[in-house]
């Protein structure tokens, strides 16, 4: 599976707001400056994470976008599935009647371990995870090692 930049970039603004969570909303400015992301193209990602519950718009001039939920309550596999549709390496995984080899195709088995695995890794990792795993990161003395 490859990740388009939808799903990429929806991450990171996400992670952005988990980053931020219990402050207010972002401005999508800041959230564009800290991301290197245009804003038109975070609206864009920002349209369909609303519609599925998961972002919260708040107009005005303290406005922007913050999480609908606590980073806790949303996985990485609920963002990348509102973005990317599934997550699945191949059509018949998804769907058994796009392929009519696929009741007896040994590989579309393969495929589908392969889809389950992905799921479970994204699942695993909820925006409070990956934003603690971010801060840490951030945190880390430089090396200065040659």
């Amino acid at each position: 599976m490859r990740m388009s930049t939808r799903g990429r970039y929806g991450l990171r603004v996400m992670m952005e707001l988990a980053a931020n969570y219990g402050h207010g909303p972002m401005p999508v400015d800041v959230i564009a400056k800290n991301q290197g992301i245009s804003r038109k193209y975070i609206h864009l990602l920002v349209t369909g994470l609303r519609s599925a519950g998961l972002v919260r718009t708040v107009r005005g001039p303290n406005g922007g976008y913050e999480l609908a939920k606590k980073p806790s309550a949303i996985t990485a596999l609920d963002v990348v599935s509102v973005l990317e549709g599934w997550t699945g390496p191949v059509e018949c995984v998804v769907d058994v009647d796009s392929c009519p080899r696929a009741g007896r195709c040994a590989a579309r088995d393969l495929w589908r371990d392969v889809a389950s695995a992905v799921d479970g890794v994204l699942s695993a990792h909820s925006l409070a995870r990956l934003s603690d795993s971010l801060r840490a990161k951030q945190e880390e003395p430089p090396d200065y090692c040659i």
